[in-house]
């Protein structure tokens, strides 16, 4: 494993009664990078993250690999040197134990440390995402905080033990654009205060732009393009990213109507031959309906498709 990789993704393949969800993805998390996952619902985002902390659900099989310094054990590495923020933080916090109390299990969690000084660094933790009265506000229960305060809490747990990633999955579902962009400054500062990298899982491109390093697009469960975010946005080199970008309001041009992706993405199983992509693509030939792209070296980039140079 090179010594600039801090998480390295190879070959991963995700199953479900044998249909792949997630084909042959391969990628690099730096130390200290965003990362960001993005695609239309389906596409194997969240299956990724997940994977990424070994906790995918009952009845899946996994193919390649995943390291994290070096360790393919990610379950004993979970909440120690990788923590997830999940999407829904009212269903990840206990409805039944204050915050506080389960803010110091996770410390005790990964250190022998008294039961005073836990309840302390969750206090601390607390304090440190801007939660108003900490001490207070530790020994009250889920459902006594606000939605904002909650989304909070959980990125208090998850860097409480000061991870070498996180990975947050649509962290910012069901917020107004105010406490969206509380939230992602709040994982900002934390993720920069513990020195760690971070995987986002998002559909917000607005997102991607203004908060992460790198994005990789993915399709029908696999790597589309990858590469800078910057670069990525605003000179799509796979068709499939340039049709998301059109869609969006922001690039719609007065007077015409808003350019959309025709049809619905594959659904696993029932993918058709060659590029998944093909049936929606207004650049497909002949070639992309019989032979599925391999991603190729483009610029710095990698892009899974044939005909890139006319996207």
């Amino acid at each position: 494993m090179r010594s600039d990789v801090l998480l390295s993704v190879r070959d991963l393949r995700i199953a479900f009664d044998g249909i792949e969800a997630v084909r042959g993805l391969s990628f690099d998390v730096r130390p200290g990078e965003v990362l960001a996952i993005v695609g239309e619902s389906g596409a194997g985002k969240s299956l990724t993250a997940r994977a990424l902390l070994g906790m995918l659900p009952p009845g899946a099989t996994t193919g390649g690999e995943v390291r994290l310094l070096g360790e393919t054990d990610l379950a004993a590495q979970r909440g120690r040197r990788i923590a997830l923020v999940p999407q829904d933080a009212l269903s990840a916090l206990s409805p039944v134990h204050p915050v506080g109390d389960q803010l110091a299990a996770a410390v005790r969690s990964v250190s022998r440390v008294p039961r005073k000084e836990a309840r302390a660094r969750a206090v601390a933790a607390l304090e440190r995402v801007g939660i108003p009265d900490a001490a207070r506000k530790a020994r009250a229960y889920p459902h006594e905080y606000s939605g904002g305060m909650r989304q909070r809490a959980v990125i208090a747990m998850a860097t409480i033990n000061q991870p070498d990633v996180l990975v947050a999955d649509e962290p910012t579902t069901a917020l107004d654009e105010e406490r969206r962009d509380q939230v992602l400054k709040v994982l900002a500062e934390q993720r920069e205060a513990a020195g760690a990298a971070l995987v986002l899982v998002t559909h917000d491109l607005d997102v991607v732009r203004e908060h992460t390093d790198r994005a990789l697009v993915m399709y029908a469960g696999r790597l589309t393009e990858l590469g800078p975010s910057e670069e990525v946005l605003t000179r799509p080199l796979a068709p499939y990213t340039a049709g998301l970008l059109a869609s969006l309001p922001q690039n719609a041009t007065p007077g015409r109507r808003l350019p959309t992706l025709p049809g619905t993405p594959p659904t696993p199983g029932v993918l058709p031959p060659g590029c998944a992509f093909a049936p929606r693509c207004s650049l497909a030939s002949d070639t992309c309906r019989h032979e599925e792209p391999e991603p190729q070296q483009v610029d710095g980039r990698l892009v899974s498709c044939h005909h890139w140079e006319d996207a």
